[in-house]
């Protein structure tokens, strides 16, 4: 996490779940985006074969454990380069995505602040 921007940080948590972050600040400063969820549209079939048979495609990469596990993330990809290493995080078609940010959903901590960002889906209600 006190890596350079645009790295992989990848942990394993309680014992059972790897996460991905991305780090998001000048070397030897903490600071990274934990990468929460994403819209799985190609390689499903790929997800599918590390994921609870029960699991809708839908669900695959809903939540940080999940999306580490339906793409096969671990500890070996820490420290990654997340624009040209194996971890790329590219727009899907080529453009600059919208980026859409609101509060967090389940904080009960009467705080307002925009700490959940996500990028503007063309699958409208999804996110």
């Amino acid at each position: 996490m006190f890596g350079p921007a645009g790295i992989a940080y990848v942990y394993f948590t309680y014992g059972m779940h790897h996460c991905l972050n991305a780090v998001a600040d000048r070397e030897g400063k903490g600071s990274a985006v934990l990468i929460r969820a994403l819209e799985p549209i190609w390689g499903l079939r790929g997800m599918r074969t590390r994921a609870p048979a029960s699991l809708p495609d839908h669900r695959l990469t809903s939540g940080p454990g999940r999306l580490c596990r339906a793409l096969g993330i671990e500890k070996r990809f820490n420290g990654a380069d997340l624009v040209a290493g194996p971890l790329r995080v590219l727009p899907r078609d080529g453009t600059r995505p919208k980026i859409l940010s609101g509060t967090r959903v389940g904080l009960t901590l009467d705080d307002e602040r925009a700490w959940r960002f996500w990028i503007e889906s063309a699958a409208v209600g999804r996110r």
